[in-house]
């Protein structure tokens, strides 16, 4: 099956002929014998300053995209994390592997705006969302060819999205709506993991640090992992990211 866009933005399909979708791209990587590990773009955080250290955005992707990851996240959102939709455009068109939408996504237009830029996913924010505005946005961006990402960070925000027709379930082991300042770990995930037995693929995201971390993480339940600051703080990229895929699959 292969979803066409508007003229001149990539193209998603869940085979071939196109970039994959982010869910296949993960269970490609677990046929492969690797942890899923999707990679970050992100300019800045409100915890660690500037990240890109003068570096070029692009360059920084097209480093990751060498190694066997299995998508790459680009955070948008300009106030705290210094991003901007520009970011996304040129990274999406620079890679061949699906790229994650990540700002807080309140409206059908961000939607929109994120199918034009190239991006295979986007991520909800359930902390911010009320479940109907999570409902109506779950099926904008299904209508776009995008899948959804809808993130917890409590056992009451995965009650409340649960019942909804989302893709792929997160656990964020940080508090976004603090802007992740806070010092929660992957703990987080092995507390909630627990509840999220069906059958959807499960991401932990933020706080992971060490192939360690992402063992902690998959053995508690999740499929894969988003790394951003940790990987863009490692002296050396690709030896941080083989590290961190080379945990292998299954844990």
């Amino acid at each position: 099956m292969n979803i066409e866009r508007k003229p001149g933005v990539k193209r998603t399909s869940a085979g071939e002929g196109g970039i994959p979708l982010l869910s296949s791209s993960i269970r490609r990587s677990q046929r492969e014998g690797l942890f899923p590990v999707i990679s970050e773009i992100k300019v800045r955080s409100e915890k660690e300053g500037d990240l890109l250290g003068g570096r070029d955005p692009v360059a920084l992707a097209r480093k990751m995209a060498s190694c066997p990851v299995a998508g790459i996240s680009v955070v948008t959102e300009p106030e705290h994390f210094g991003g901007n939709m520009d970011l996304l455009r040129t990274v999406a068109a620079s890679i061949d592997l699906p790229v994650l939408h990540k700002d807080f996504i309140v409206s059908t237009r961000q939607i929109e705006e994120s199918a034009d830029a190239g991006a295979s996913a986007i991520l909800l924010i359930s902390e911010i969302l009320g479940t109907e505005q999570m409902r109506v946005l779950i099926e904008e961006a299904k209508n776009r060819g995008l899948e959804t990402l809808v993130e917890a960070h409590s056992a009451e925000e995965l009650n409340k999205i649960l019942h909804l027709p989302f893709d792929l379930m997160g656990i964020n082991n940080r508090d976004i709506t603090i802007y992740e300042v806070d010092d929660s770990n992957v703990s987080r995930t092995e507390a909630l993991a627990v509840h999220c037995s069906d059958g959807r693929l499960l991401v932990s995201e933020s706080s992971i640090a060490s192939a360690e971390e992402v063992r902690r993480a998959g053995k508690s339940g999740a499929d894969a992992v988003l790394v951003g600051t940790a990987v863009l703080k490692a002296p050396s990229i690709q030896e941080f990211l083989k590290e961190l895929t080379s945990v292998g699959w299954p844990v």
